[in-house]
C-alpha cells in the first residue's frame, strides 16, 4: 500500500500521513469546491479528483517526498493536504496546503506546513523551499510569510500570474 511509502508525522493537532482509497469521497468533496479551489485552477469533478489523489499518492513513489493526506487528530477527519511538490518542469521543491473551507482560519495550514518544512530539512538534500502563490491569495501570502518566506519573484502560471516565495536551509549553525 503506498501509505506504507509516506513517513507519518504528527503535529499538535495533525496527522500527516500517507493516502488512503478510504480518502476520495473528502478529497473530491474539496476537489469540487469552488471557493477551495479557487487559486488552483478551480473546481474539479469526480475524474478529476481521483487523477489528483492518485497523482498525490504516486509523488511519493517517484520523487521520495510529496503532500502528506492532514488528518485532524481529534476526531481522524480529512481536512485537506499539505507538503511538498515538484512535478517535471516545476519552479522547485514547493511546500503547500489546501484545506477544506470550513477548517480555515484555524491555523492547521500553517501547522502542517511547518511539519513540511521541518521534515524537508531533515529529510532532504536541498537548499531552498519555494511555494507558488497567486498574488490575490492572501490568505497563503500570510501562511508562507508565517513559515519566514520572503518574495523571491514573480512569475506566471499557464498565464496567471503567481509570486514565487523561497525559504533557503538555515545555516547549521544558526543557533550557535
Amino acid at each position: 500500500m503506498i501509505a506504507d511509502v509516506v513517513p507519518m508525522i504528527e503535529t499538535e493537532r495533525l496527522v500527516l500521513r500517507g493516502w488512503r482509497e478510504a480518502d476520495f469521497e473528502e478529497h473530491a468533496a474539496m476537489c469540487a469546491d469552488p471557493e477551495a479551489q479557487r487559486f488552483l485552477g478551480g473546481p474539479l469533478d469526480r475524474g478529476e479528483s481521483w487523477r489528483s489523489l492518485a497523482q498525490h499518492a504516486g509523488h511519493w513513489t517517484l520523487r521520495g517526498y510529496g503532500n502528506w493526506a492532514l488528518e485532524r487528530r481529534s476526531d481522524g477527519r480529512l481536512i485537506g493536504r499539505a507538503g511538498l511538490w515538484n512535478p517535471e518542469g516545476w519552479f522547485g521543491v514547493e511546500v503547500g496546503w489546501r484545506l477544506a473551507r470550513d477548517v480555515w482560519g484555524r491555523g492547521y495550514a500553517t501547522e502542517a506546513a511547518r511539519a513540511s518544512v521541518a521534515w524537508a530539512w531533515s529529510s532532504l538534500d536541498i537548499a531552498r523551499l519555494i511555494s507558488v502563490i497567486n498574488p490575490e491569495n492572501l490568505a497563503s501570502m500570510a501562511v508562507a510569510e508565517r513559515l519566514g518566506m520572503r518574495h523571491d519573484r514573480a512569475d506566471a502560471v499557464a498565464g496567471t500570474p503567481v509570486v514565487i516565495m523561497a525559504l533557503d536551509r538555515p545555516s547549521p549553525h544558526a543557533h550557535e
